[in-house]
């Protein structure tokens, strides 16, 4: 609680510009441990004081009617606090980049690619946030050979972490004449944005081309060499930004490369912490099969949760609420599980 009052002053006195995304950040995530807290409190209070009632005639008869509620309500209130007082993972208050590439599936592991980045952008309208495109590369079939886009808003992170995997889709592929269905997969990652305060690149680790954008053709293909790629050359990670300027696709693949760096040093540190342990739900790890998508039966399962729901037509549109409230819930079970709690 000090700690939160302490927040709240420096929020309100005009914290130092360098401080105000770290401080924001630790105000909310504690402020929901603060309002659990203050909810239990008086709920315990509420009950104290119906009991007291209990000894005024004049009062009892309420008293007997509001405690057996109260007391039904604190298990509610207690379950409540001990989630909002598991460890949070101290990116789930930041931004996040999105990043989908096809898989095995050719043409149409392109195009499933590209259902998947629309998804995305529809769950990102629901949830009120800013969606950006940071990189889009077409295919001729209007597929996606790798999509990036950086999404801003509230619990972003905390929510779409979830996401990271291999997704896989069964349909009729439009390039099918047969009408036999087909399997093909498509790889989303999603990293937690980073600032430069969090990621130092030296200039010497860094190889800058710039190249020609590509296109799918026609009069609008860019015939200045504006697109840039950043090799950081410790590492091998290569990103491409050709959607704006130079210089705006320079502060881009910037961008896009220290949340790989910093996701990178989050994966190594969790597997310093958990060499032995099984990797958790929303571990992040891109090479593990999520999910399928059955077209001809409208099907969606995670096979994380072993969660099926027959409303694929919702959920390709943006609907992902069930499904990524599901997979928090299921998060938080095993955490608290693991504390005996």
């Amino acid at each position: 609680m000090a700690r939160f009052e302490f927040l709240e002053a420096r929020l309100n006195a005009g914290a130092a510009l360098t401080e105000i995304a770290a401080i924001s950040r630790e105000y909310s995530g504690l402020k929901p441990v603060v309002d659990q807290i203050a909810a239990w409190r008086r709920a315990q209070g509420d009950l104290a004081e119906a009991e007291a009632m209990l000894a005024d005639p004049e009062m009892k008869a309420l008293a007997e009617d509001e405690i057996p509620r109260l007391k039904a309500a604190l298990p509610e209130l207690e379950q409540a606090l001990r989630i909002a007082l598991l460890p949070k993972d101290s990116a789930d208050a930041r931004p996040a980049i999105l990043e989908i590439r096809p898989g095995t599936g050719g043409e149409e592991a392109s195009l499933f690619a590209a259902d998947l980045a629309r998804m995305y952008q529809r769950h990102a309208e629901r949830m009120g946030w800013r969606f950006e495109v940071l990189d889009s590369q077409l295919s001729d079939l209007g597929g996606v050979k790798e999509f990036t886009a950086h999404v801003q808003g509230e619990g972003v992170y905390a929510r779409l972490k979830y996401e990271s995997g291999v997704h896989r889709v069964q349909r009729v592929p439009e390039t099918e004449a047969g009408g036999r269905i087909h399997t093909s997969a498509a790889t989303v990652a999603v990293l937690p944005e980073a600032e430069e305060v969090d990621i130092d690149i030296p200039a010497t680790d860094i190889r800058i081309d710039t190249m020609r954008s590509s296109g799918a053709g026609g009069q609008h293909v860019n015939t200045t060499d504006s697109a840039v790629r950043i090799t950081h050359l410790p590492t091998g990670i290569v990103v491409t930004s050709s959607e704006k300027s130079q210089h705006q696709n320079r502060a881009i693949a910037m961008q896009v490369l220290r949340a790989r760096l910093y996701e990178l040093e989050r994966e190594r540190l969790h597997s310093e912490r958990a060499a032995d342990r099984k990797a958790q739900v929303g571990s992040g790890d891109r090479s593990e099969r999520i999910r399928t998508y059955n077209f001809p039966q409208g099907r969606m399962t995670d096979h994380r949760i072993n969660l099926t729901l027959y409303s694929l037509g919702q959920i390709m549109d943006g609907d992902l609420g069930t499904v990524i409230d599901a997979l928090v819930a299921n998060d938080q079970a095993e955490k608290l599980a693991e504390m005996g709690a």
